[in-house]
């Protein structure tokens, strides 16, 4: 749900799409994405309540408050009691970004994917409204960016990822021009509708870098959105769609993958496998690209539009910790999300080493089985229930059709109904549009819901 790094999980009354066009608040945003701000972190420096005193103590330190931050540190109340959990989070606005990819096509607005931290903070839960500097998982303790230090019994990392727009020659001050957009920040996602609709002939062009990404899906959903919308508007013709993906497949899933190569296919797209961008030249509408198989030789693509999914990396206050793996992820148990080397640590989310897809549908799945962790080890037993590696990936194909992907660690399809998932389907895409967020807002945040698997169960019989 689930990662410039303005704190954002992957929306409210949508406006006319034509109104959907910057504000004064999107482009204070970009002018903070320029300063290389992590993703998923500051919307606003204005600390209105409660700074963290000089010395702290809390039963249950919850780090960020994205998806995972807020749905533990709600069940973590129930458990344990609000006065004994804490979630430090800077950000004002806490976002449900797997909307986005709507927004970014038209369908929604970006005001509708927002809502204030402290609207979604359980009640009675301590808000440490700063930014964590500092883990020191040898001493218990957190020190955060105002100089503050926190001791906790028990921790739980829930701070996502970075994005890194910087990485890529020319941004992110490329996107002070027309043409180019992201839908992974809430600063760039309508430029990509403001693109859309001033596209007029010419090559419009989609990218996946080569990092690990949230929402892998994310960077073609915006295609066939746009592919839809252009066809829609008679523009499809004197269009060239392309799609450049550092990957060596269109879907890591091959199920899916087939279906979505038909759809690839039938609506005469262009996909380009192990290419990657490394530069935008936004004063001449150009991008360029290098041939991962043959590194050093690259392509240079005039665009009319350009989406860029920016590449990705752990956030640096886990990187730099003791917590990190060899990569800078959150080094924690596949099967009961506890870390590694210290057993009062956990994590979740878009931060962890977890080897499956980081999407907001891996996030509600793996708070049922901490939830599960967390309790066996407060009565000093063994963990006894494992992640299979659920995520989910709701693949947007046109403005009513959604193909549904959900699979495990194995890259087997784990599909909650008992029908052919790999087919586009109108009823997928409302579940998408509006009852998947209102699950987000009304169940996953306040520590309801746990994923799909006991209502899979039910469907398909009590059958794997």
């Amino acid at each position: 749900m689930c990662a410039s790094f303005i704190r954002i999980s992957g929306f409210c009354k949508a406006t006319c799409p034509s109104q959907a066009l910057p504000s004064q608040d999107t482009m204070a945003a970009l002018r903070r994405l320029r300063q290389c701000h992590p993703a998923g972190i500051v919307i606003s420096h204005l600390h209105t309540a409660n700074q963290a005193s000089a010395k702290q103590h809390y039963k249950m330190l919850v780090l960020g408050g994205g998806s995972g931050g807020i749905a533990m540190s709600a069940r973590m109340k129930r458990m344990m009691g609000a006065g004994n959990v804490a979630v430090v989070e800077p950000s004002e606005t806490h976002y449900y970004q797997p909307i986005w990819t709507l927004v970014g096509a038209g369908a929604k607005t970006v005001a509708s994917s927002g809502r204030s931290t402290a609207s979604v903070i359980p009640s009675g839960v301590k808000w440490v409204k700063s930014k964590v500097q500092e883990i020191n998982p040898d001493t218990n303790t957190v020190r955060t960016d105002d100089g503050h230090e926190i001791s906790y019994e028990y921790l739980i990392v829930a701070l996502g990822l970075q994005l890194h727009y910087e990485k890529i020659k020319g941004l992110p001050e490329g996107f002070d021009y027309p043409k180019i957009g992201s839908n992974y920040s809430v600063a760039t996602v309508d430029k990509t509708w403001k693109a859309l609709q001033d596209f007029k002939e010419g090559n419009a062009v989609f990218t996946f870098p080569n990092t690990p990404v949230k929402c892998a899906g994310a960077p073609q959903k915006i295609m066939y959105l746009s592919d839809a919308y252009m066809r829609k508007t008679g523009k499809r013709a004197k269009a060239n769609i392309i799609y450049n993906t550092s990957l060596p497949v269109i879907f890591g899933v091959k199920k899916y993958a087939d279906a979505l190569w038909e759809i690839v296919k039938q609506r005469d797209l262009q996909v380009n496998l192990r290419t990657n961008l490394v530069e935008v030249r936004p004063d001449k509408q150009e991008a360029v690209f290098e041939n991962l198989d043959k590194p050093g030789e690259t392509t240079v693509i005039e665009y009319e539009m350009l989406h860029v999914t920016p590449p990705m990396g752990p956030i640096s206050v886990v990187k730099d910790s003791p917590l990190a793996d060899d990569a800078g992820w959150l080094d924690i148990d596949k099967d009961n999300l506890q870390h590694k080397r210290y057993p009062n640590v956990f994590g979740i989310g878009d931060c962890t080493n977890l080897p499956t897809s980081k999407t907001g549908a891996a996030v509600a799945a793996q708070t049922a089985i901490l939830h599960r962790t967390i309790s066996r080890v407060l009565k000093n037993e063994k963990p006894d229930k494992k992640y299979d590696g659920y995520t989910s990936c709701p693949l947007v194909t046109s403005y009513n059709t959604v193909m549904l992907a959900e699979f495990d660690y194995n890259l087997q399809p784990l599909e909650t109904f008992p029908i052919n998932q790999a087919k586009e389907r109108q009823i997928m895409y409302l579940m998408k549009a509006d009852v998947m967020p209102h699950l987000y807002w009304h169940g996953l945040l306040r520590g309801f819901w746990g994923g799909p698997g006991p209502y899979r169960k039910l469907l398909h019989l009590g059958m794997k």
